[in-house]
């Protein structure tokens, strides 16, 4: 039986601030496991909300592709639409990338992540971090997202891939404006393509032990350019979502007793933390997207051929249908959609490498300020207005003056 066609739910607006659980049970209630949302520009496409629908989606690249040239909506996209770098046309990254040329593509990609010696991995998180603490730790009191968070990731990953170090700072600005596709979106996007193909240009000349010198080394026959947008993608990928990852653990530790044993320095629950934030708080809440190639139906939905589908990653993940004890998902299940599922999910080697940056920032950070606390009421913390990656604006704390370690040293 197909449902009537209701009111499209727009995606955007507070709620997915204040309380975007509520926002999609609610959703869910009025419009089933598939409804219809309309984007900035009164956009049309579909939110897919259900844990089996997802599943079903991701895991049929052919019938829901990765291709965006088949969207329908490309007549009504204006050239400024601030969404373009989320979903974009004529990219030749591999997030557009379909069939054998993608498994390549990814396979590229792995295989250069998959060379960084988890070791120096951990010790460049654990520098980094020391160092970022070193400039806080005597203050007495801090933004965890501002001071720390926001800057760890990239400056691991810039490290990584081959960039210096003091470049760090640009691309987290340009990647953040990027990413909440609001003013300043498309400037942040031209920026990061600028240093990416400047890295590459200076690689060819001297290679070194990096990511970026991996994959210009491939034998697969990617040009530079598509090099480069694969680099953004990686780049963009898995430096927000992994600080909004350390962000809300720490958020969560600091306002849960359950995690209290944790801020005397243990590290037993740090885990525990991460894996829960992933099923409850999941940074990447929604994804763009995938484009049905032929007239189809999900979830009492007729979907037309050309559609957008986004990926409720957030809304799946507490689908009362599996969820139906919150509790039980929590521990070790990993069951969660937080990384994707299906041939475009984040590749293994990307997961371990943000969930050792993401770990290695806490456990450093309980580690130098045992006594960490909230500064303020929970109550009080803000998330940023946005629908597609959930992160706190700031998480203000207090904690005992310390010297720096290079003070000590």
């Amino acid at each position: 039986m197909t449902l009537p066609e209701p009111q499209p739910v727009p995606l955007g607006g507070p709620r997915f601030q204040t309380d975007p659980t509520e926002l999609y049970r609610q959703i869910r209630r009025e419009h089933g496991t598939v409804a219809p949302v309309v984007l900035d520009g009164d956009v049309p496409a579909w939110l897919v909300l259900g844990y089996r629908e997802l599943h079903q989606v991701t895991g049929d690249p052919v019938l829901f592709s990765r291709d965006s040239e088949l969207w329908n909506q490309w007549d009504a996209i204006p050239a400024d639409w601030p969404l373009l770098p989320m979903i974009g046309r004529k990219q030749p990254s591999v997030l557009y990338t379909v069939g054998e040329r993608h498994r390549e593509r990814a396979g590229v990609i792995s295989d250069a992540l998959e060379a960084i010696d988890p070791f120096v991995l951990r010790e460049r998180a654990e520098r980094f971090a020391d160092e970022l603490i070193d400039g806080l730790c005597g203050k007495g009191s801090c933004d965890i997202i501002a001071e720390y968070a926001m800057l760890l990731p990239v400056r691991v990953l810039a490290s990584c891939y081959g960039f210096a170090d003091e470049q760090g700072p640009g691309l987290v600005t340009a990647m953040n404006d990027m990413i909440n596709g609001q003013e300043g979106a498309l400037e942040g996007q031209r920026h990061l393509a600028e240093s990416m193909f400047a890295l590459l240009a200076a690689k060819a000349e001297a290679p070194g032990d990096d990511v970026a010198s991996r994959m210009l080394a491939n034998t697969a026959g990617f040009t530079v350019e598509e090099v480069a947008q694969d680099l953004m993608v990686m780049m963009a990928a898995g430096h927000q979502p992994t600080a909004d990852w350390i962000g809300n653990s720490l958020r969560l530790m600091l306002t849960d007793d359950r995690f209290a044993a944790s801020l005397a320095g243990g590290r037993h629950s740090v885990g525990e933390a991460m894996n829960e934030v992933l099923w409850e708080d999941t940074p990447t809440q929604n994804v763009a997207g995938r484009w049905a190639s032929r007239d189809t139906h999900l979830g009492g939905r007729r979907i037309g051929r050309g559609d957008l589908l986004l990926l409720g990653l957030a809304a799946a993940n507490s689908d009362p249908h599996v969820r139906t004890d919150s509790g039980a998902f929590t521990g070790g299940n990993n069951a969660h959609f937080s990384f994707g599922h299906g041939e475009h999910r984040c590749p293994f080697p990307a997961q371990e490498v943000a969930e050792t940056i993401a770990r290695t920032g806490i456990e450093v950070l309980l580690d130098r300020l045992p006594d960490v606390d909230l500064a303020v009421a929970e109550g009080a913390l803000a998330r940023r207005p946005s629908p597609w990656l959930r992160g706190l604006t700031a998480l203000p704390v207090t904690y005992t003056p310390t010297p720096a370690l290079g003070a000590l040293g």
